[in-house]
């Protein structure tokens, strides 16, 4: 979320001589030129092999790369910065906290209730396994990108296996973003109601239409982002993302509060008058721990099959590495990887507080979503209230923000050759929009969104793309297919497949018994 930065404008003068305007209004033979002045370059001289004849593209996949870099880049149309010609100036804290905004999403709301569903020791095997396996594969994305000098996820797709995949990477990266989207505005859908209740103190509601949480969702959209949405640069609204970490550091902070604060067994609001009530009949007398109150180190069940697919959604982080290490300040590839181990390291060590104190609060209670399970409680309490305005803002702000490189991807897929059109540029926006607020309205529960999505285009954007890309783009004669690194890479695309035939197949076979939480609602 990091490309849209106002001192973009000063690198892009700095950078005047060596680059195009526009290299997309040029001719054939400019576009070489130029491409051929700025070899692809920081990172191919730095931190790879003098292999130029693989550096050497053609001209078509050197337009899409151009393509790809003036939708990345967020900088103004008459002065689009290539990834290959950009002078990264964003610090290693920086790009730290940028990638960690990346990582860290709505997927921290449904990490307690596939804690509830694996045990605890088993949910901090599965999610140490998925953080160390996202960061070897952010390695296959950097030695890729530093080999052919090109650092955006869809133009590496096309120097691996051409049209085709380009195709699948950016089908990919939509599914995904629309699966972030569809997820955030589920969380409006299912919060913004009840902070309304808790503001008018509404008990008992009689179908208010301003409590109708589909209502809300395209009010919502409609008024706040697509606005943003339909803004031709998106540079501001890159701060929000710094808003949007905040509020999840409060999220979390509340979790672990609340925890101590709040009694086992929990007896449902609804049955009592006050949340005094609530407190005193719901404490414990004494003697035996309740067995409703002991955690489980490990438990299998129907619902376990999302556990896996939750933490893939939860450290998809991967069409923004490239983006953000094209602004690192002097980037090298052991550099950004430092990066992205201290970013996934951070959101690791959060995840896990927040799913553990999340679970402790109401273990076998929790819900798909937790911050709809705090409302059984005392659906007036402050700290809630105030948690879930901030998760709300941030949610909200990221939308606009997430929909970007979908729109990007849109535009790379079907009109890769294309200069900017507003008319083109608000028809994907709203279209977008639309069939993420249908699917909001009518998808029953969050976990559909999190279990498909995250059984399907995760493992594709964490293990499988970037290993079968690595196996294409390094050449034999630096890494045989035999040699270990190849190996490695090809298990790494097979373990992929082995989660997305498994997920999916364990999802399929708990929709189809008729049990699932994910086919109903709350």
């Amino acid at each position: 979320m990091s490309e849209d930065k106002p001192a973009e404008s000063g690198e892009t003068a700095h950078a005047d001589a060596n680059t195009i305007p526009n290299g997309r209004g040029h001719e054939p033979g400019e576009e070489i030129t130029a491409l051929a002045k700025t070899p692809a370059a920081d990172d191919s001289q730095k931190e790879t092999e003098p292999n130029s004849a693989q550096n050497a593209s053609p001209h078509k996949a050197e337009n899409a790369e151009a393509d790809s870099q003036d939708f990345l880049s967020g900088s103004d149309e008459k002065k689009a910065t290539r990834f290959t010609d950009f002078e990264g100036k964003t610090s290693f804290g920086m790009s730290v906290f940028n990638l960690g905004n990346a990582i860290m999403g709505s997927g921290i709301l449904g990490l307690a209730y596939a804690m509830a569903n694996t045990g605890v020791v088993l949910f901090l095997i599965l999610l140490t396994v998925v953080a160390v396996l996202s960061s070897y594969s952010i390695h296959l994305l950097l030695k890729s990108s530093g080999i052919v000098g090109i650092r955006a996820y869809e133009q590496l797709g096309y120097r691996a296996f051409g049209t085709p995949g380009k195709m699948a990477a950016g089908i990919a990266i939509t599914l995904q973003n629309i699966g972030a989207m569809s997820s955030y505005l589920y969380i409006v859908k299912y919060e913004f109601p009840l902070v309304i209740q808790a503001f008018l103190k509404v008990d008992n509601p009689a179908g208010e239409w301003f409590l109708n949480g589909n209502y809300l969702v395209i009010i919502v959209s409609v008024a706040v982002i697509l606005p943003l949405a339909l803004m031709k640069q998106l540079g501001y609204l890159g701060y929000s993302s710094g808003f949007s970490l905040t509020c999840m550091v409060f999220f979390l902070i509340s979790v672990i509060y609340k925890k101590f604060n709040t009694p086992c067994p929990f007896v449902d609001f609804s049955f009592n008058a006050s949340a005094s009530v609530v407190n005193i009949t719901a404490m414990e007398p004494g003697g035996e721990t309740n067995p409703a109150c002991i955690p489980k180190m490990a438990n299998l069940n129907s619902q376990t099959a999302y556990t896996i697919p939750i933490l893939a959604f939860a450290f998809v982080c991967h069409p923004e590495v490239l983006p953000i290490y094209t602004e690192l300040r002097n980037p090298t590839k052991k550099k950004m990887q430092h990066v992205s181990n201290i970013s996934i390291a951070v959101m690791y060590v959060m995840y896990f507080l927040a799913a553990l104190f999340g679970y402790l609060t109401f273990y076998g209670e929790v819900e798909a979503e937790l911050l709809h399970t705090y409302s059984r409680i005392d659906p007036y309490d402050t700290l809630i209230l105030c948690v879930r305005v901030a998760v709300l803002t941030a949610v909200t702000l990221t939308v606009p923000i997430v929909l970007f490189p979908v729109r990007r991807a849109i535009q790379q897929m079907l009109f890769p050759n294309k200069t900017f059109y507003w008319p083109r540029h608000i028809a994907i926006a709203a279209v977008l929009l639309t069939f993420i607020n249908l699917l909001v309205i009518f998808a029953p529960n969050i976990l559909g969104i999190f279990g498909i999505i995250g059984a399907t285009s995760a493992p594709c954007l964490i293990f499988i793309f970037p290993a079968v890309f690595y196996i294409r783009i390094v050449p034999k004669e630096e890494e045989p297919m035999r040699s270990v690194p190849k190996i490695l890479a090809a298990c790494f695309a097979g373990i992929g497949f082995l989660f997305m035939i498994m997920s999916l197949s364990f999802i399929i076979i708990d929709w189809t018994s008729g049990s699932s939480k994910a086919s109903s609602g709350h």
